[in-house]
């Protein structure tokens, strides 16, 4: 069975990895070819192919379900069904909305933002919004999160805000009693009774999966300890509350003398039902999913006195949820909790067995924070060396005894408000030290291992070691794990030629922040914006795409000007990365960091390419004017990063520098405003490739289609962010290359113009 389900899982995988979706036709000769293999009984070909063609019919199924071009931005009526529990404040409120009806044809699910929100939302109620939509799209960059795909595999057909000017959102109907509906009344009574706080976000999130209470930080330092999987309710959570039901159960039923069930089959009819009440209740996500399935077999077999091995039921599980929806491979967290748990079999299975000890509990944590090494490493370049030592003081504090407190203050809180609250203080406590406890194991030095992206090949490589790492004692030369993980460990990087440049404009939506490497130098030209919520895209795209490329260090940090869009990102950066020295025509924005202005006529050569400031010379009316204009010169090919200056800075530097402005690139001025690109100033520039760093459908009608059209009158080629995501331009004597990384690895689900 487990061959036949890894079989469907590589064919799924395999469709994953296409740019586009396969033709009808070669899916109906896949079909044949699926006939065929049938009929000789070639059944592990046969499952491989099963498992493209599901995942390529369940592809194109969703692909359907989007919103269309012509709806894009338009105001539209909707009445539907709020499907998860809100992120709600006091300036906006997130949420899903399962469509009910419309006039147009809308995907059957959305997901909205409401801004500056009049009324408090809840699960399971019917509104009508007046919303405007844009089909699914976000920033793409290397490292960084692709949001696509996430929404994709939740089957999202488009995003939007709701509009409240003419037409104000009204309710219709309240939520009727379900599973959802339990969740947000005891979510809202923790937060009524106990107030709005970390330790009762926490409390929130491991009993009813209510995570919108935490911040950026603390999913930061959850991240550097590695113990995100105890915050989240995971598998481990399911299996902990129902082998506690199945003990308490087996001890009660024994005493009872009940004759018509054996204590055994009594106590496994128990814990299944504990587990599937506790993962409904958790929100139903990946691993509580996996959880249950993989239990309930465990449960069935025990109730009908069956032998079911425990790797027998981990390939049901992984076939039925894939058979289901094949998409759910997309979710990081489905390969983190299959893997885990495939480790922890290859661990103990087939051993001989020893009495549990806490030797066994150490090695079995250090099998699986050592084994998901490389996936993590793989998916986010980032991976926890405290993580064995910090889980393997608090999986027994959190799941012996945070959990099972917090389930049983459920009921209390409603049947004695009293003993509930004397729960709380005592979690309260614990949880209080448990976060001081992460907070200063997140600040200790090399608590984190960063590590450039490593190959697929890599991967295999070290996934191999691993497992060679933790065959049983007595296999010979099982150091080799070790020197398999080398690669991983210790990347060869590519490097450049004296006399390169790689310039990177990252897609940071409606911002702009730009990568500059040389052979042995870095410099990063704006940050992109901060949000109100505390996330910032320094810290969301800018780092993620440096520890994606390896990249530790920078000698300069150049903000071209104040404004939000390019500054917002800075202060994540300086906290991370060591920068030699902070250029920017707005040093009252970098307080308290050391910072030089950038003026006309700075220069500086980094192996063998050139730098120039050519602007500002003098302090213009507009702060868009004193952006710092920066040119890169390699040989005869240069490219001109201009921030937002407008016409009047772009006469300037038409009469005064002339010579410094003809360049093979040009970075748009002021994301292609109106208010730049003046034709005198492109006709001085000369650019054969205009770079637009503009978001998608922003609200300020970047870039002007009247620019775009003087652009086009050079017979300039263009790019843009929204459409082209990443923008690489590689600079060297010979000439300039681009590539657009949607178009290099980019996938059938992602955005396409």
């Amino acid at each position: 069975m487990i061959g036949y389900a890894l079989a469907f899982t590589a064919g799924d995988l395999l469709l994953q990895q296409f740019s586009q979706l396969p033709s009808l036709f070669a899916l109906l000769i896949l079909s044949g070819i699926a006939a065929i293999m049938a009929r000789l009984r070639y059944r592990y070909l046969l499952f491989f192919i099963l498992g493209f063609l599901v995942a390529s019919a369940f592809s194109y199924y969703q692909l359907s379900d989007r919103l269309s071009t012509e709806l894009e931005g338009l105001p539209l009526t909707v009445t539907g069904k709020i499907s998860n529990l809100p992120d709600q404040n006091s300036r906006r409120a997130n949420f899903e909305l399962n469509v009910l009806e419309s006039a147009e044809k809308l995907p059957l699910k959305l997901k909205l933002s409401w801004y500056e929100p009049t009324e408090i939302l809840h699960v399971g109620e019917t509104w009508q919004f007046t919303v405007k939509l844009k089909r699914p799209h976000t920033t793409f960059n290397d490292g960084g999160m692709d949001y696509e795909r996430w929404l994709f595999s939740q089957n999202i057909g488009a995003t939007g805000t709701v509009g409240t000017k003419n037409s104000p959102p009204i309710k219709i109907k309240d939520a009727e009693l379900s599973i959802d509906v339990l969740r947000q009344k005891i979510s809202d009574k923790f937060t009524a009774r106990y107030g709005e706080n970390l330790n009762t976000a926490l409390v929130r999130a491991l009993t009813v999966g209510d995570d919108n209470g935490l911040s950026f930080q603390n999913w930061d330092t959850f991240r550097i300890t590695g113990v995100t999987h105890l915050i989240v309710i995971s598998g481990s959570h399911i299996a902990l509350v129902a082998g506690l039901v199945y003990f308490l159960t087996l001890q009660i039923w024994t005493r009872l003398g009940i004759l018509r069930f054996s204590p055994p089959r009594a106590a496994a009819l128990a814990s299944l039902i504990t587990a599937i009440f506790y993962a409904l209740l958790a929100g139903y996500v990946i691993p509580t999913k996996r959880a249950v399935i993989m239990l309930g077999f465990v449960a069935i077999a025990s109730f009908y006195q069956r032998h079911f091995s425990p790797l027998q039921s981990f390939a049901i599980a992984l076939f039925a949820m894939l058979i289901f929806n094949p998409t759910t491979l997309l979710s990081i967290g489905f390969w983190l909790s299959f893997l885990a748990v495939a480790l922890i079999l290859y661990r103990v299975a087939g051993r001989l067995k020893s009495p549990p000890n806490w030797k066994n509990a150490v090695d079995i944590q250090l099998a699986v924070s050592l084994g998901l090494s490389p996936l993590l490493l793989f998916f986010f370049n980032q991976t926890s060396l405290i993580s064995p030592l910090v889980n393997f003081v608090v999986v027994p504090i959190v799941e012996l005894l945070v959990v099972p407190l917090a389930l049983l203050q459920i009921p209390f809180m409603w049947l004695l408000p009293w003993f509930a609250d004397k729960i709380f203080v005592v979690l309260d406590f614990i949880l209080q030290w448990l976060m001081q406890g992460f907070e200063f194991a997140s600040t200790l030095p090399n608590a984190m291992l960063d590590l450039p992206q490593p190959s697929f090949f890599t991967l295999i490589l070290s996934s191999l070691g691993v497992l060679w790492l933790f065959t049983p004692r007595g296999i010979p030369a099982r150091f080799l794990g070790l020197v398999l993980n080398l690669p991983l460990l210790f990347p060869v990087l590519p490097t450049l030629q004296n006399g390169e440049a790689i310039v990177t404009i990252l897609d940071v939506g409606q911002g702009l922040a730009v990568s500059v490497q040389t052979q042995n130098h870095g410099l990063l030209y704006d940050t992109g914006a901060r949000f109100f919520n505390g996330g910032d895209m320094g810290k969301s795209v800018v780092l993620p795409f440096f520890r994606y490329h390896g990249i530790k260090k920078l000698d300069t940090l150049l903000i071209s000007h104040g404004d939000n869009d390019h500054s917002g990102g800075a202060y994540s950066v300086l906290e991370k990365i060591p920068i030699t020295q902070i250029l920017t025509s707005a040093p009252e924005k970098l307080i308290p960091y050391q910072t030089s202005r950038c003026e006309t006529r700075q220069h500086w050569t980094w192996d063998g390419v050139q730098f120039s400031i050519l602007s500002p010379a003098k302090t213009f009316e507009k702060d868009n004017d004193n952006s710092c204009v920066l040119r890169i010169e390699t040989g005869k090919n240069a490219i001109l990063l201009t921030g937002d200056i407008e016409s009047v800075t772009e006469n300037w530097l038409v009469e005064n520098m002339p010579e410094k402005l003809p360049a093979n690139v040009l970075v748009a001025p002021h994301h292609g405003s109106k208010t730049s690109s003046s034709l005198p100033f492109l006709q001085a520039v000369k650019p054969k490739i205009v770079l637009i760093p503009a978001g998608y459908r922003n609200q300020f009608h970047h870039p002007s289609k009247e620019i775009v059209a003087r652009y086009k009158s050079l017979n300039a080629q263009i790019f843009t962010s929204a459409n082209d995501g990443a923008l690489e331009v590689k600079l060297n004597s010979n000439g300039v290359t681009i590539e657009s990384l949607r178009e290099t690895a980019g996938k059938y689900w992602q955005f396409k113009e």
